[in-house]
């Protein structure tokens, strides 16, 4: 996993997982596994799966042509609600983008530490459990 900036100013974490090296062969296969991950954390609300790759094609939007798949799994860890100012930066996602051989997961990093931690090791999670 790597971190890196989006257009020069969203910190996001990056997976590239080959199909080879998980069990999961399908977008909807790895959404199972975020799903089961995030009900398994109390802390954790389940909001729902956002496809944006059918979205972006119903509006004839550009797409990657090598992109096959692409859904945004949404949630919330919620700890505490400091302020209002925090909502701009809530819920969370991860996106799942089916590459033909390989996914790309990716995440925008969070502004507390207990929530990226468990992002990067559910997505960390999903290689090698073959």
């Amino acid at each position: 996993m790597k971190q890196t900036m989006l257009q020069e100013k969203y910190p996001v974490f990056i997976a590239e997982i080959d199909k080879a090296e998980t069990p999961y062969q399908s977008v909807d296969e790895v959404v199972g596994y975020l799903k089961d991950k995030i009900a398994s954390n109390p802390k954790v609300k389940f909001i729902g799966v956002f496809d944006h790759y059918e979205h972006t094609k119903r509006i004839e939007g550009e797409i990657n042509p090598e992109i096959k798949a692409a859904v945004d799994v949404i949630f919330c860890f919620g700890f505490a609600l400091p302020n209002p100012q925090v909502l701009a930066v809530r819920p969370r996602s991860i996106g799942v983008a089916d590459m033909g051989n390989k996914f790309v997961v990716s995440f925008l990093e969070a502004p507390m530490k207990p929530a990226n931690e468990a992002m990067e090791a559910w997505v960390k999670g999903l290689r090698d459990t073959v």
